[in-house]
């Protein structure tokens, strides 16, 4: 059963980032349209930092993020980023409780929080095919992963007085793209694939379900100050 919807997950993700891709083409037709006879048109040429917040949504729910960047060249640009957001077991599912007039969680002891802290690079793509208004990107980031887990049957905000850490460690690789001309604000979106092992162990979500790996698909709006 966990092969099955482990496939099902992985066909989910390919499924998306190919959507990306088709939202992203229409830029591309747009910018070679008419312009395939004129001269090639300088670079624009942006602030080289850029400081921001990440707002990311993904299969486990809703998460929030901070970043700051440095492009050293017109293809390169390193940087760090934070993020904080909740993950899940594949195999959980909800049921309501009429009751209560509850959702709820079946065998769920706890739940599981996680905060990576990643450096890496973006990797600037089609910069000689498509107009500056659209700069697509591939990026890699690898670095520690602090997990937070909190008992399930304790009120959300309560629960965080029991709250227990692990590390774990690993990254995540990505497509995205920044959008517009501004040299000021920044505006894009990232589709992230994460992953992290769990270091001396594992984390608990399920009762008698030991994590030894943390992974998720995530959609990530990227908005910032470039300077």
């Amino acid at each position: 059963m966990s092969k099955e919807i482990k496939t099902i997950q992985i066909n989910k993700y390919t499924v998306i980032s190919f959507l990306l891709l088709i939202v992203l083409l229409p830029f591309d037709v747009y910018s070679q349209g008419i312009g395939e006879l004129a001269p090639p048109k300088k670079s624009e040429v942006f602030p080289s930092n850029a400081w921001g917040a990440d707002i990311m949504f993904g299969d486990a729910g809703f998460g929030l993020g901070t970043f700051f960047r440095k492009q050293i060249d017109t293809k390169w640009t390193l940087f760090a980023d934070l993020s904080f957001s909740e993950t899940k077991d594949e195999r959980e599912f909800e049921y309501y409780d009429y009751y209560t007039g509850q959702y709820y969680t079946a065998f769920k002891t706890n739940r599981i929080f996680q905060i990576p802290i990643n450096f890496g690079a973006h990797y600037r793509i089609f910069e000689n095919t498509i107009s500056d208004n659209l700069r697509p990107f591939v990026v890699a980031g690898v670095g520690p992963n602090i997990l937070v887990t909190t008992p399930y049957d304790l009120e959300f905000f309560n629960s965080f007085g029991k709250a227990k850490a692990k590390l774990a460690a690993g990254g995540y690789v990505g497509l995205g793209a920044n959008f517009g001309l501004d040299k000021k604000s920044l505006v894009g979106i990232t589709a992230r694939y994460y992953y992290s092992k769990v270091l001396n162990g594992g984390v608990e979500s399920l009762k008698g379900k030991v994590k030894t790996e943390i992974q998720g698909f995530f959609i990530t709006l990227n908005l910032g100050l470039m300077y």
